[in-house]
């Protein structure tokens, strides 16, 4: 069986503010035996003009999302946020006839990295090396639109030295949301609040979950109180040493 060629869809926080969790995507998809491309012309999936209303001008940057990656065997990303927009959220906007069936013949080769090795690749020990006790936030949009729950938590189980636990409340939303934070900030800061409260009661030196953005939010907050406790994307953890 020849090895599989993922396409990396690397999202513009990430890209951004958290390339080391690109990188990491990349070496745990090697790790897999897959064959690893990355098309330099992707720009944004258009989820913050979505997300505030603009449709008709996330139109624009969803076509192009969708010519750059159509021919793709396979498009992974670490990040349940942009997934949910380019695999759910593209249907509805108001796609010219020909890019819509493209859209249609891509999604179901669109995966968070997580859910392609496991439940495609049907992998659930990917390596890495931890010393500590990591906790465990369910980010939203992974989970109640892309079913991402179990899968991160088995690769997570297999790194050796981990002490790894699930938040009290790990499926309960952090509060940030993107531009949800900054149109409610105080809201946003609420909710956060209760998320603290979990991790503190969970004794954890390092939080870990699927998207950059909800371990930002998470991080800040925790700054702001001093706390100790460090944030970390998963992939980065499941390619320690």
């Amino acid at each position: 069986m020849s090895a599989p060629t993922v396409s990396l869809f690397i999202p513009c926080f990430v890209d951004q503010l958290f390339p080391e969790t690109g990188l990491a995507t990349a070496t745990l998809l090697k790790r897999a035996g897959c064959r690893v491309t990355y098309n330099r012309e992707q720009t944004c999936c258009g989820q913050p003009s979505f997300n505030s209303g603009f449709q008709k001008e996330t139109v624009r940057l969803a076509e192009r999302w969708i010519r750059l990656f159509k021919d793709a065997e396979y498009v992974v990303a670490p990040s349940g946020s942009c997934l949910s927009m380019v695999k759910k959220h593209y249907g509805e906007l108001e796609l010219p006839a020909s890019v819509r069936d493209d859209w249609e013949h891509l999604r179901g080769r669109i995966f968070e990295v997580s859910q392609f090795i496991v439940d495609e690749l049907k992998i659930n020990d990917i390596g890495g090396t931890w010393n500590g006790r990591v906790a465990w936030h369910t980010s939203c949009h992974g989970y109640r639109e892309l079913g991402i729950d179990s899968q991160p938590l088995e690769l997570l189980r297999h790194v050796e030295g981990i002490d790894l636990v699930e938040l009290q409340d790990r499926k309960q939303c952090c509060g940030f949301g993107g531009t949800f934070a900054a149109k409610f900030s105080a809201l946003s800061a609420a909710i956060g609040e209760d998320k603290l409260l979990a991790i503190e009661q969970s004794g954890a030196q390092t939080v870990t979950a699927t998207d950059d953005s909800c371990l930002m939010h998470i991080g800040g907050m925790l700054s702001k109180r001093k706390s100790p406790v460090q944030v970390l994307h998963y992939a980065r953890i499941l390619t320690s040493k």
